[in-house]
């Protein structure tokens, strides 16, 4: 035993010696943590070795590029509201990592991300792989992690693992990163783990709820938008009971649409890219916002015009559970710190008047939602009906993932998600707009729910950047699970987004933005997924009812025309106005 392995923890409290890797996955098991991902390393060996001694309480989930695990963890800190867990190596690891980092970041997602590191005794020789991750993803880089802690002494490992799981689920949720020197996880000690971290919740003043409904009653045409991190069922049924007893019409924040139940007569719709145009008028039109739990950032503003910044032209009461969001950006009338779960019960609570002066308006809202679904005929596939269809088909409590791109225009105006409330979350979709999220999001959501349905939606360029977890949904994916795993890939053979931007900005001078694809329906077969290709609206119908029934997932390969660039327009529309605008 080496000197510092007998320097080990003592006193009330302290366990039997054990090395500081299989203290750290006993730290993840009194966390509730039952499934972690991740690629391997040679740095975190001891930490592998834990998962081994401890399999029967917690899995590892190895996975094929950092990129892929980490947001698989990034999407079961969505769905569970805890902190999605991933394990990456050194530098090259930790920056493929990055990406799920920056999601999770932007979309106020707890998790957390452990680094291999260099050995204490070759730090700051730019020994092999070598990095500085506090410099890398510090509180500093202002958008990757919400705190970067380096574990240098094992007996304080328990303490940091208990202080990353607080930190990423209070105040806004988002990332934490610990990273982990290789020698120090060899060190034995005793130090016991702590208990279970749950969030510290902030309550809304009395003061601030009197004036917010001081404002409220002023108002004429009152405005809703919901969306954000920290969202659980009973907040979600607060909210709905809010807007019933106002009469207020609630849009979504950007990839936030299962906050509010797309079903309810008050809902409007998503505020966000693709935005009905009815609804960004009636949002510009609003004499009053109510912005709950959503950052007001650039996707859901319409580039800070829905809302002028810094000061909006209408009234604004913004609640936001960190401190940080209330003010940076908007000059509002009303600022309340507190988190969702308290913030939609104090609202809740709200007395109303027996009567609102705006129940016309949020019923126009609805019917303007409604009016959206309807859409033209396109043939030869026509994406607005395979997405009617594949909801009428999917059970109710089915998870639709996507990663970004033109394609998720589809998703997003015709697929109705369900409250929060009844399900639990059902969107799964980067705010950030990361290509490659969607499909190990629908990985990882199936390996925390295998009873439920998963639906990814991919575009062929979004698909290709982590199409290599189609080996670890094979791999990993229990036999006889209940619920299926279901990838749709539209393939148009174009980074459909840019090239809309390349027609809208330099009509026909395409540049970079074709693609040079596989038959997507073959590569599945390889890795052991059913797969159908289909080129035709009524033949998809049959294909989608054969992917729901039990067995290997399935992937449907969907050739789209290239000139149906968005839910909305066309490509030759979209050049031709560019040309007439003399560009």
């Amino acid at each position: 035993m080496t000197a510092n392995q007998s320097n080990n923890a003592s006193g009330p409290g302290a366990g039997p010696q054990r090395i500081a890797g299989h203290v750290l996955v006993e730290a993840l098991i009194a966390q509730g943590v039952e499934t972690v991902f991740g690629v391997p390393g040679e740095s975190y060996l001891a930490v592998l070795d834990g998962f081994h001694a401890h399999r029967e309480a917690i899995r590892f989930i190895a996975c094929r590029q950092e990129g892929g695990a980490a947001f698989m963890a990034e999407a079961q800190g969505k769905l569970s509201g805890r902190p999605g867990v991933c394990f990456v190596t050194r530098a090259p690891g930790a920056t493929n990592a990055s990406i799920g980092l920056h999601t999770a970041f932007q979309d106020s997602t707890p998790m957390v991300l452990f680094i291999g590191q260099v050995a204490s005794d070759q730090r700051d020789r730019e020994a092999f792989q070598e990095l500085d991750y506090r410099q890398f993803f510090g509180p500093g880089t202002l958008g990757m992690a919400k705190w970067v802690g380096e574990v240098q002494d094992p007996h304080r490992l328990p303490e940091y693992v208990a202080r990353a799981f607080h930190t990423a689920m209070q105040g806004r949720p988002g990332p934490v990163v610990l990273v982990l020197p290789e020698d120090m996880l060899t060190q034995a000690t005793a130090a016991p783990v702590l208990p279970r971290a749950e969030a510290a919740h902030a309550w809304p003043a009395p003061g601030p709820l009197r004036d917010l409904r001081a404002l409220l009653m002023q108002a004429q045409r009152p405005f809703v938008i919901a969306g954000g991190g920290g969202w659980d069922a009973e907040a979600a049924r607060a909210l709905q009971r809010f807007a019933e007893n106002w009469q207020l019409p609630v849009g979504c924040g950007f990839r936030f649409q299962d906050t509010f139940d797309n079903r309810h007569a008050l809902y409007a719709g998503d505020v966000g890219i693709g935005i009905n145009p009815k609804l960004a008028r009636r949002v510009q039109d609003a004499d009053l916002v109510i912005a709950l739990g959503v950052r007001l950032g650039e996707m859901t503003t319409g580039g800070y015009t829905l809302l002028k910044a810094p000061r909006p032209l209408q009234k604004l009461v913004h609640i936001h559970a960190g401190p940080e969001e209330l003010g940076r950006v908007y000059a509002a009338d009303l600022m309340l710190q507190s988190s969702m779960a308290c913030a939609a019960k104090a609202l809740e609570a709200l007395a109303a008047p027996v009567d609102v002066p705006w129940r016309d308006w949020a019923a126009a809202a609805h019917a303007d939602y409604e009016a959206n679904h309807v859409a033209p005929t396109v043939e030869p596939l026509d994406m607005a009906v395979v997405m009617k269809t594949v909801q009428r088909l999917a059970p109710a409590d089915t998870v639709y993932t996507n990663g970004a791109g033109n394609f998720s225009g589809w998703l997003h105006r015709y697929v109705r998600y369900h409250g929060l409330q009844h399900h639990g979350r059902t969107q799964l979709a980067c705010t950030n707009g990361a290509m490659g999220y969607g499909f190990p999001a629908a990985v990882g959501a199936a390996l925390l729910h295998p009873e439920r349905t998963v639906v990814n939606v991919a575009g062929d360029g979004d698909f290709l950047m982590n199409g290599q977890e189609l080996a670890t949904a094979t791999g990993y994916l229990p036999a006889g699970r209940s619920g299926q795993l279901i990838s749709i890939v539209v393939d148009n053979g174009t980074y459909g987004t840019i090239r809309m931007h390349q027609e809208r900005e330099y009509p026909g001078r395409v540049s970079g933005s074709d693609l040079y694809n596989p038959d997507f329906a073959d590569m599945a077969r390889a890795f052991g997924w059913r797969a159908a290709r289909v080129e035709r609206t009524a033949d998809f119908e049959a294909a989608f009812a054969e992917a729901l029934q039990p067995g290997a997932p399935t992937l449907i390969h969907l050739k789209l025309d290239a000139d149906v660039s968005t839910s909305r327009s066309t490509l030759t529309a979209i050049r031709e106005a560019a040309r007439q605008a003399g560009r």
